[in-house]
């Protein structure tokens, strides 16, 4: 998927209309390839749509070659290309003028380099980055980048330099990174924008999820301000800041952090907003419609195994999701039959006795199965005897206490106490 990516913007920077619609043709094919392998709900759309993108990368290659330019002047005019060979020799022609810009970017940079102008030579490795980032070389950008720190004098060149390397390691799946460089551009002397905390808040928000701490990543999205807008759509779009933060929160919060802090949310309702599903789905868990809530998740489910940050934490965020609605059903009766249970959870009986068995093992539920009659037993304390139990060990306590005193009071009234022996 990133490769592909790169690849496309590697073909946008400098190819004429002819060959971005080749590019765009061949790219969707690769993107669609990939749809049809990880979604089973997209494999016949994406098939029928894969002939179409077929018969339109056959139909350009049957275009005169000479719309190329030099790579394949050399063909004659009336040579006809396969769509690989087309596409081989456009992407050399691209290499070629890559060439061209690194050494003119090189030149510039000695230069300041021999002048020691300190913002030129930041600003080289700047061009530097850039030209890597936008090629595709991750690795090389995400080096000059960081070279830039030793030639910023102001706030704004390190929130810069911190926001190119948060966004360069993103891609790279280097997460340690972004964590890192979210906190160094927090802490620089002046105060940040709206639309940059606003991008670290997201940053650091991925970064927390990537670890799998989800608490953490859904207050982190919660914080998120509206002024981000379409300001950071290389990373997120405002659509997933709701999806990720309301997912995540939905499966670490707890009901009254889920009341206060999303539903309540002010700022964060302009984000759900974007995306009514997630929005519902909240709002069903919190009143309890588990039925229609897992109806909602399971509708989402096809798109959100095809999102580049959640799919790897889809089924662990579905899981800790149904376990909480499985725990708050259960809390307020002292028994529940499990058909109902199990009607109320679009499940069979036998499933939902699997789910309840691990949860009183993890000791998540204090609670015992009746397998025979099907009723879920909760075991609430009896109160009066837990009354009278701290009310007795607190006498014995105290009881301790006041005999430890009375002794203390009569060695020290019989002048019965050890004295250390002095020291010469």
């Amino acid at each position: 998927m990133v490769a592909s990516r790169w690849n496309m913007r590697r073909g946008y920077m400098h190819a004429n209309e002819d060959k971005v619609d080749l590019a765009r043709t061949i790219m969707k094919l690769v993107r669609h390839s990939k749809l049809e392998c990880h979604s089973p709900t997209h494999n016949q759309r994406a098939s029928t749509y894969n002939l179409k993108l077929k018969k339109d990368a056959d139909d350009q290659s049957s275009v005169p070659s000479k719309f190329m330019g030099s790579p394949v002047d050399v063909l004659g005019d009336s040579v006809l290309l396969s769509p690989k060979s087309l596409f081989n020799a456009w992407a050399d022609s691209l290499d070629r003028r890559a060439e061209l810009r690194k050494e003119k970017l090189e030149n510039e940079l000695n230069g300041y380099r021999t002048n020691l102008i300190k913002e030129s030579i930041r600003m080289g490795y700047n061009d530097f980055g850039d030209f890597y980032y936008s090629h595709g070389h991750l690795g090389d950008a995400f080096k000059n980048y960081v070279r830039t720190r030793d030639y910023c004098t102001t706030s704004k060149h390190i929130t810069q330099m911190c926001l190119n390397v948060i966004l360069v390691s993103i891609e790279l799946g280097q997460f340690m990174h972004v964590s890192n460089y979210v906190g160094k551009a927090e802490q620089a002397p002046d105060s940040l924008d709206a639309v940059t905390v606003a991008k670290l808040r997201c940053a650091s928000g991925l970064a927390q999820l990537e670890a799998k701490k989800y608490k953490l990543a859904a207050r982190k999205f919660l914080e998120t301000g509206i002024e981000l807008g379409n300001n950071y759509s290389e990373v997120i779009a405002p659509q997933d800041v709701g999806t990720y933060g309301g997912l995540c929160a939905l499966a670490s919060f707890d009901r009254t952090e889920l009341k206060n802090k999303v539903i309540d949310n002010i700022n964060f309702r302009n984000f759900l907003e974007l995306v009514p599903e997630v929005r519902e789905l909240i709002n069903d868990f919190y009143a309890s419609r588990y039925a229609s809530c897992l109806e909602y998740l399971e509708s989402l489910k096809p798109n959100l195994l095809l999102d580049i940050h959640l799919y790897d934490h889809i089924e662990a965020l579905y899981a800790q999701i149904r376990q909480k609605a499985i725990i708050q059903y259960t809390t307020p009766f002292i028994s529940v039959k499990l058909p109902t249970m199990a009607e109320a959870f679009k499940t069979s009986v036998a499933e939902l006795e699997k789910e309840l068995e691990a949860l009183i093992t993890n000791n998540q539920i204090q609670a015992r199965i009746d397998s025979h009659n099907k009723i879920l037993y909760a075991r609430h304390a009896d109160q009066r005897n837990s009354t009278f139990q701290r009310a007795l060990q607190t006498g014995r306590e105290f009881d301790r206490d006041v005999r430890g005193m009375l002794l203390r009071a009569n060695l020290i009234k019989h002048d019965y106490n050890q004295r250390s022996a002095r020291k010469f």
